[in-house]
């Protein structure tokens, strides 16, 4: 599921717009560059204007890739048409490899030749006004890159870099030979190979890490924040790829294995809008639920069992996982004519008996007379609703019991709803009592108004006529 919604196409057009006016600067620079060198003869202006020449062209293959990346997912390409764009970010340092080689070429063939270029002020002032240019190119491809996260810009400002050292280095060697350093040119020249292959592994190494699916976001960082999501027992794994601009998400989180799916669904939304609020640029986050078992403890039961055998009723129990281990928290009914210190009496019992148990640290009882006065169904209009809904929606979410001889009735609290649930005989007691349990905590998340929720769960066996 998509948890940020990136306004791809604005993004897409503000790309284009700078590649656009780029690729005008860079077929301006290159012809003045190359017209100069072919009039004056001067062969490191050309190789200088041929370096040009593929700014321009990687621009061209840029809104190239840039208009295929924009669209969106299809059954093709479901996680859609990013690489492209990665893929162009590689034809540039390509690119700037084969300049570098060119370049590499000419200044050797010099050094060779001994050939000294003839210099004059048309030169330099071609390469001052062009350098100008690729500087003012250079500032703006960047800022827009950072502004629009663009890889792409990225590369092309790197690519458009070396290209103002390029021109540099031509204007340097141009100085040396007008000084009587013939030999200035083509060793000026050698250097800048250096930046144009240094400029073009970053680029390749980048894009690589892209290609092969290298984590652009921490996965413990990533763990941390899902970890700080109520409901999340802990992070399993935490995976990441894309670009920096298109993160792909896939956590693996471990939850308690009693609780509903729809909590579970639930919680899972709230770790996707933990984490795009974190990290805006994430396009996609995929979770895994996987059942916690290691810390499931049959507390309801526990709980049940101990006031049962003291004549007491509980309900509301929920289990608060802490360091130190689970407090159990529970509202406790009492016969309401026991005085206050015989109820006292008791509910010390009961939590006695449950803080006996290994697991449970500490348990916390809100005392309460139990109702018996409330035991008559509700027949108001509101209640009739309210009982049809609640089996529509139960029978629905759990078709594989046959829920049946239900009831609702109110009391100070709100409704409290009961009925019976016909299961296979040969499940196993703890699948019946997780079933009844996922059921009761679905109804009391769906409609609050209901507080309690009493399952009786019986064998198909039992039915009559088998």
């Amino acid at each position: 599921m998509a948890v940020h919604e990136h306004p791809l196409n604005e993004r897409t057009q503000a790309v284009s717009r700078v590649l656009w006016q780029i690729l005008f600067l860079n077929v301006l620079v290159a012809a003045g560059k190359i017209a100069v060198g072919l009039l004056t003869g001067t062969v490191s202006i050309i190789a200088d204007g041929l370096h040009s020449t593929i700014d321009s062209a990687s621009n061209i293959i840029a809104l190239f890739a840039q208009r295929i990346a924009a669209r969106p997912p299809d059954e093709t390409h479901p996680y859609g048409h990013q690489r492209f764009e990665t893929l162009a970010s590689l034809g540039i340092g390509g690119m700037l490899l084969l300049a570098g080689w060119e370049v590499l070429k000419v200044a050797i063939e010099r050094l060779r030749s001994g050939e000294v270029p003839e210099v004059g002020e048309v030169q330099f002032a071609v390469l001052l006004a062009t350098l100008m240019i690729n500087l003012w190119v250079v500032l703006y491809e960047r800022n827009k890159a950072q502004k629009l996260t663009s890889e792409l810009l990225k590369a092309d400002a790197a690519h458009t870099t070396s290209d103002v050292w390029v021109t540099i280095s031509v204007i340097a060697g141009l100085i040396g030979v007008k000084l009587g350093l013939g030999w200035m040119d083509a060793a000026v020249s050698l250097l800048i190979v250096v930046v144009i292959g240094y400029t073009a592994w970053g680029i390749l190494r980048r894009t690589g890490g892209i290609l092969v699916d290298e984590a652009p976001l921490s996965p413990e960082k990533l763990a941390e924040i899902a970890e700080l999501t109520p409901g999340v027992n802990k992070v399993i794994r935490a995976r990441s790829r894309g670009t920096e601009d298109a993160v792909l998400v896939d956590l693996d989180v471990q939850m308690d294995s009693s609780i509903s799916t729809e909590y579970a669904s639930n919680i899972t939304e709230r770790i996707r809008e933990r984490l795009a609020g974190r990290f805006p640029h994430i396009t996609e986050v995929q979770v895994h639920v996987i059942p916690d078992h290691s810390h499931q403890l049959d507390y309801i039961t526990a709980a049940r069992a101990a006031a049962d055998a003291l004549g007491l009723g509980v309900h509301e129990i929920s289990g608060v996982v802490t360091p130190q281990g689970k407090v159990l928290e529970m509202h406790v009914e009492v016969p309401p004519a026991v005085t206050l210190r015989e109820a006292h009496r008791q509910i010390d019992l009961l939590e006695s008996r449950l803080r006996g148990r290994p697991e449970i640290v500490d348990v916390v009882t809100h005392i309460e007379p139990a109702e018996f006065a409330s035991a008559m169904p509700a027949v108001s209009p509101d209640a009739t609703k309210l009982h049809v809904d609640a089996l529509t929606k139960l029978r629905h979410q759990f078709p594989q019991g046959d829920w049946h001889d239900s009831n609702i009735r109110r009391d100070r609290a709100g409704y409290a709803l009961t009925l019976h649930c016909h299961l296979p005989g040969d499940i196993s007691i703890e699948m019946a009592h997780q079933i009844a349990e996922e059921a009761e905590l679905f109804l009391r998340m769906q409609f609050p108004q209901i507080h309690r929720v009493t399952i009786h769960t019986e064998p198909e066996d039992d039915l009559p006529g088998l």
